[in-house]
């Protein structure tokens, strides 16, 4: 398998993602820069964490006009499977390849702590496979993590089974209104999305960063199990 890890001014979780793929799934992963246009036969797309541009104008705002992107937007239309994590899922919602925005964190604070997702039965490759209720434990580091729709954009969302992780306790209880789980206030306290046919998916917390037991500290290698599924799918 060919994993493309697409490189920003400003990304910094890439050689997080290259080691995932590369070193521990044993997939052909490799760098690509933000000015090419050849995403070099991939069969999945990365767009890593990071501060793109510097997060300047908007969070995503100015990688989206960046050259590669037009080519991932036409990869991803041709059904090719893209993920973004992070300012990743940040610039695909820019680019319009998934509804939605990411706005500022509730209390308009950089939140940078370990939380819990747990996977939704999802369309999207990421989670494909994994049980509904699995909890992963795994950081976040963003100032814009409030992950907003309008209602019908949201029910759409709810309905084709859309929402691939959902902010939690540790036990997997969902409270959208509840600060501790869903620290930054997401929309139904969602955490990711993949759009309609399941090929694109965003998420904002970072389960590279947990994907060791050695180094993933509290969330352990929790992280790890849905880019396994990712490679199988």
């Amino acid at each position: 398998m060919r994993v493309a890890v697409v490189v920003f001014p400003g990304t910094n979780c890439d050689q997080d993602v290259l080691h995932v793929f590369g070193t521990l799934l044993n997939a052909e992963a490799f760098p690509v820069w933000h000015r090419d246009t050849d995403l070099k036969n991939a069969d999945l797309v990365v767009l890593p964490g990071g501060f793109s541009y510097g997060d300047y104008l908007r969070t995503g705002a100015l990688a989206k006009l960046s050259p590669v992107m037009q080519v991932v937007k036409d990869f991803a239309g041709r059904g090719g499977r893209v993920l973004g994590i992070c300012n990743g899922f940040q610039i695909l919602c820019e680019s319009g390849l998934l509804p939605g925005a990411l706005l500022e964190n509730v209390g308009q604070r950089f939140l940078s702590r370990f939380v819990h997702i747990k996977a939704e039965k999802s369309v999207g490759f990421f989670t494909s496979g994994m049980q509904p209720g699995r909890v992963i434990t795994c950081p976040i580091a963003h100032f814009q993590g409030n992950y907003y729709a309008d209602p019908e954009t949201l029910a759409a969302l709810e309905a084709n089974g859309q929402v691939v992780f959902r902010y939690c306790d540790p036990a997997g209880n969902v409270a959208a209104g509840d600060r501790t789980s869903n620290v930054n206030g997401s929309c139904n306290a969602i955490a990711g999305i993949c759009n309609k046919a399941g090929n694109v998916v965003g998420l904002m917390p970072h389960p590279e960063r947990a994907v060791e037991a050695l180094t993933g500290f509290v969330g352990g290698d929790t992280g790890l199990e849905p880019f396994l599924r990712s490679v199988a799918a």
